[in-house]
């Protein structure tokens, strides 16, 4: 099942906070929890993610730093900040409002 764009985009700030609230974590990391959370359902793309990323980072809700991986190679970590935390509660509240009325909304059509 493809997912519509709008949907996907609408979920992804709270997506991206609470896979955070889960510990610090870099881009590709992030990706992959994305798919493991919803079953492969959802494959998010780096040009999708980091766009949000950095809007984050612009409002305060995530922190980024650099750390060198055993690997060797350099990656960029993201944590969600206190503001962060109080968004993805605050959209937490919205989303548990839009499913509770979309759920009414189909019952009542299977009537």
């Amino acid at each position: 099942m493809e997912i519509n764009k709008d949907l996907i985009a609408a979920s992804s700030t709270p997506l991206v906070l609470a896979i955070l609230t889960e510990g610090d974590s870099y881009g590709y990391a992030i990706l992959q929890r994305v798919r493991e959370l919803s079953g492969g359902r959802l494959e998010w793309t780096d040009g999708m993610l980091y766009p949000v990323l950095h809007r984050l980072g612009r409002l305060g809700h995530v922190e980024a730093r650099w750390e060198v991986a055993e690997s060797g190679r350099r990656r960029r970590y993201y944590r969600i900040t206190a503001r962060g935390r109080a968004l993805l509660e605050e959209q937490r509240r919205q989303w548990q409002a839009v499913d509770t009325t979309l759920r009414g909304v189909w019952r009542a059509l299977a009537q």
